[in-house]
């Protein structure tokens, strides 16, 4: 036997094994790619393109008609004058037994200069009210804190707002509520805070020039109404549209008179409960409201 055909036919075979194993190898390697296989590796591939698929279709944060976005922070306004937010935190807030984190955190966070006029930009964290255009006023940061903690506020809940003003109580509720809906009687103020808010990234604050005594029916019902302007009666649309569990806030009481905060709040079976919270002074909340002959309902 010739031992050199012998040898030559024996490398021959061993070159056909290994071209045979490269195609098994490359089929299988193909088939692992298409997701065309049985088995662990073809269903992660399936798995895969399915997510990609979906990712496509979901909505991305933000996009979806009409669903409000958190306040996004951006403006520059956020990074000022950051220290004496909390110092105002510390020693006016709670100092004065505020304890709602969420409060807390959110007057920290809001940058009241950007809501006050530019001759009171350096009171802007002091312990008062400030006097805003058309006569109306921005609250002291504590009642503000005070009136919000009262609301007992959430992420998912809806509120509505009587009495815009500057914007700043909204902003703040806005920080922990999913929705604000602010009324304002005096356009021009409705307009400004419009403006402002937008500017500052509040997304899910949504202003109307109006008078609140009607509210804002087609959103209705609300978790929690805040109102910033004293009446001699609380407006009955308000009580329909507060929510069943929910809680309202709002100053009572005549111009000259005097005037305290009272927290209604309705239990689940429509029944409202008064209470009578602190001696407060706010501007006079006008409009139809005015119309009430002996200026109370109770």
């Amino acid at each position: 036997m010739d031992m050199r055909n012998s040898g030559g036919i024996g490398e021959c075979r061993k070159a056909l094994s290994l071209f045979v194993i490269l195609l098994v190898f490359a089929g299988v390697f193909a088939g692992w790619n298409t997701g065309e296989l049985p088995g662990v590796f073809g269903a992660e591939a399936n798995n895969k393109e399915k997510q990609s698929s979906d990712d496509k279709d979901r909505p991305q944060a933000g996009s979806e008609p009409n669903v409000p976005t958190r306040p996004d922070h951006s403006h520059k306004a956020f990074t000022e004058r950051t220290e004496e937010r909390k110092r105002m935190v510390s020693l006016q807030i709670k100092a004065r037994d505020v304890r709602d984190p969420n409060v807390l955190k959110a007057l920290e966070v809001v940058p009241r200069h950007a809501f006050v006029r530019k001759s009171d930009l350096r009171r802007a964290y002091g312990d008062y009210p400030l006097a805003i255009e058309q006569e109306q006023t921005v609250s002291q940061p504590y009642i503000v804190a005070f009136m919000t903690q009262a609301l007992g506020l959430r992420g998912d809940y809806r509120v509505l707002e009587i009495g815009t003003g500057s914007g700043y109580q909204a902003a703040v509720c806005a920080e922990i509520a999913r929705e604000v809906y602010t009324i304002e009687i005096v356009e021009e103020l409705a307009g400004t805070a419009k403006q402002r808010l937008a500017r500052l990234g509040y997304s899910n604050v949504f202003v109307r020039a109006g008078d609140g005594y009607f509210g804002w029916k087609e959103k209705a019902p609300f978790d929690a109404i805040i109102g910033t302007a004293a009446a001699g009666r609380v407006p009955p649309p308000l009580l329909e549209q507060l929510k069943p569990g929910g809680r309202m806030i709002l100053p009572m009481g005549s111009r000259l008179g005097f005037q305290y905060l009272v927290l209604i709040t309705k239990d689940e079976k429509g029944n409202l409960h008064w209470k009578s919270v602190m001696p407060v002074r706010f501007v006079p909340m006008t409009g139809e409201v005015e119309k009430s002959k002996d200026g109370s309902d109770r």
